[in-house]
């Protein structure tokens, strides 16, 4: 996976780029596996739980920048 980007569907981010997870764990999206993974953004899913968007972005794309 080349970048991680705030318009990609989270199911699509976690197929691609497994190892970022935990991260999504540690901030409160646990429940990764249900219907709204499939189809939130991740901008979407960051509003939802209260995170801010750009910040996490460069925390995840830093991540898989390491794999």
């Amino acid at each position: 996976m080349s970048q991680i980007t705030k318009d990609m569907i989270i199911a699509d981010i976690l197929e691609q780029a497994p190892e970022t997870v935990q991260l999504f764990k540690s901030i409160g999206m646990h429940c990764l596996g249900c219907a709204m993974a499939s189809g939130e953004t991740l901008e979407q899913a960051c509003a939802a739980h209260g995170v801010e968007t750009d910040a996490f972005l460069e925390t995840l794309n830093a991540v898989i920048e390491q794999e």
